[in-house]
């Protein structure tokens, strides 16, 4: 034992025996950068510790318990906010585009905005409400952007809208949260963790079938009935699939006949494929998205402007064909025949960006 923790341990000793709490060194951040969620302190305080989180930022990765916006130029620049306007912000997450649609309005309007998140809505609340963004002018309601209609009922319909179908940063980089197979935690996945059952109580009594048939229909996976078979034998066998660890170690498993060149990469792709598509069924992402593209015409005053950022194909696909039919139709009078992608250097700044993809339309006056 060294001289110096010798005598520490000396002097714990004796403040005790004096009534007194012995002194406890602080918890050591390892390393500059540490990897894990619960040490990374100095990102979780972007206020107090800017160096770091531009360091973050410059290597194209986004900060822990942060998340960076995308598209924000472009949407703002679509939707032509003016003061005095009524706006809706679908999925208010992080709060950043949230913000800079209040900016526009310059104090005067109101901005509504949901989110199912009720521990990030909190947070991001606060947030908005420092930067003196108050319920005078922000009204967040804790329920699905689903429930448009009764909202646009209730205000009188909206100037301007954006709905970023994104999972946030701050959900996926959290391990308890199981969204990420990056890092071991309980296999949950759900947006709204006081509603509804986690993945890993779906998996428990889905037949092999129905798990092949989601992991096509939701995410285009190449090896849904390998990874099905493996998954629901597993699952028989009594060997309970309620981590993220254990799903990818499954999928590892099931995918190591491939040679070993396209291995790593095959294997990280149907992780991000499996983890999707059982995000998407947990959380009814594809029937919440249809009821909304169907109350979206109602929910918008003649002339308003629509912004939709989708981060898959099946999503894009039915926010597509949604709005080409109401523009044949007549309730848009103009909508986006292609879609807009984030600039290269967005995407280089922010990897997240790169499977974004915007889509608008303009209600008929």
């Amino acid at each position: 034992m060294s001289q110096e923790k010798e005598n520490r341990q000396h002097e714990n000793a004796q403040s005790v025996q004096e009534g007194q709490q012995p002194h406890k060194r602080r918890v050591r951040y390892k390393g500059r950068y540490p990897k894990k969620f619960e040490e990374k302190y100095k990102e979780l305080q972007p206020e107090k510790y800017q160096d770091t989180i531009q360091h973050v930022m410059q290597k194209g990765n986004t900060p822990a318990g942060m998340h960076i916006s995308i598209m924000v130029k472009e949407i703002i620049d679509f939707l032509e906010i003016k003061p005095g306007q009524i706006g809706f912000d679908a999925t208010l997450g992080y709060g950043g585009h949230t913000k800079a649609m209040l900016q526009c309005l310059q104090g005067q309007g109101h901005m509504y905005a949901t989110d199912v998140d009720h521990e990030e809505a909190a947070k991001t609340k606060k947030r908005l409400e420092d930067l003196g963004f108050g319920e005078d002018i922000l009204t967040i309601k804790l329920q699905n952007f689903c429930t448009i209609d009764e909202i646009a009922k209730e205000v009188g319909g909206f100037d301007f809208l954006l709905a970023d179908l994104g999972v946030s940063s701050m959900q996926i980089d959290n391990p308890k949260r199981g969204f990420s197979f990056k890092a071991d935690g309980p296999l949950d996945l759900r947006l709204n963790q006081e509603a509804g059952i986690s993945a890993a109580e779906r998996l428990e009594h889905i037949t092999r079938d129905e798990l092949a048939g989601m992991l096509y229909e939701n995410s285009d996976e190449p090896y849904c009935e390998g990874l099905a078979k493996a998954i629901t034998d597993e699952i028989r066998k009594g060997n309970h699939m309620d981590t993220t660890t254990k799903l990818r170690q499954v999928i590892e498993k099931t995918l190591d006949f491939l040679p070993e060149k396209e291995k790593k990469e095959t294997i990280k792709k149907t992780c991000q494929r499996t983890f999707q598509a059982l995000r998407i069924d947990v959380n009814r992402e594809f029937e919440v998205l249809y009821e909304f593209m169907e109350k979206l015409p109602g929910a918008l005053k003649p002339g308003g402007r629509a912004a939709i950022l989708t981060f898959h194909s099946g999503e894009d696909k039915l926010v597509k064909k949604a709005l080409k039919a109401g523009y044949k139709e007549g309730i848009y009078s103009d909508y986006s025949k292609d879609v807009i992608r984030p600039s290269a250097q967005e995407c280089a700044q922010n990897g997240r960006a790169r499977s974004t993809k915007m889509r608008w339309a303009i209600k008929s006056e």
